[in-house]
């Protein structure tokens, strides 16, 4: 197994969606002890936003870079469509900002639709070429987004299941933690439920076809 694990949030050691995150890919190794994990820090190692020339390295076959820089950026941008092709498992790490995700996910996201590697155009409308893979987002949100009148300012959760099945991954599952910004109380509860329910999540991608311990 393959597991790609990003990590988006801002707050470094005090960030829940890397607490939950980091166990999900800590239950999937016990399950499977052999698995490789390629891990990006997408805010230590921040990925450019997408601009013409960057995007000219994929979109543009057979462009060429003007510069060092962007055929540097060309070359990221085939390095990060190739380690989720070649994934199995992706755990995204995936805090609500401003009713949607953060842009450093954002610039992963811009990287990795390609059209002719992640999907592709056709008469009928778009096909996904990504793969029969798995997505567990860790999702956390500041107030309660899952149920109630806030759920209409959902982008996150509903944006990132909308991206990924566009490539084609229909299997997109959320350890989710909400209330987070709502007192110590709630938020303890919140996260100990989530961790809770993430070896239960981890069990039934197991019991999916084509998912393999």
């Amino acid at each position: 197994m393959k597991i790609l694990h990003l990590d988006s949030s801002i707050l470094a050691d005090a960030s829940a969606s890397r607490v939950l995150s980091a166990a999900v890919v800590e239950e999937l190794r016990t399950r499977n002890p052999d698995a490789q994990v390629t891990f990006r820090d997408l805010v230590k190692s921040p990925i450019a936003h997408l601009d013409g020339p960057i995007a000219s390295g994929f979109r543009n076959p057979g462009a060429e870079a003007a510069d060092d820089t962007t055929r540097a950026e060309h070359a990221l941008s085939e390095i990060l469509v190739s380690e989720l092709l070649a994934s199995d498992v992706v755990v995204v790490g995936a805090p609500m900002y401003n009713f949607s995700v953060a842009s450093q996910l954002k610039a992963w996201l811009d990287r990795v639709a390609q059209p002719g590697r992640t999907f592709r155009y056709t008469e009928n409308g778009p096909v996904g070429l990504a793969g029969d893979k798995v997505v567990v987002v860790a999702s956390t949100r500041g107030g309660m987004y899952s149920t109630g009148p806030a759920g209409v300012m959902d982008h996150q959760e509903s944006y990132l299941k909308a991206f990924f099945g566009f490539l084609g991954i229909k299997r997109v599952h959320f350890v989710r933690a909400e209330l987070l910004t709502k007192g110590a109380e709630l938020r303890s509860t919140s996260m100990r439920q989530a961790l809770d329910n993430v070896p239960t999540i981890v069990a039934n991608l197991f019991a999916e076809q084509g998912v393999q311990s």
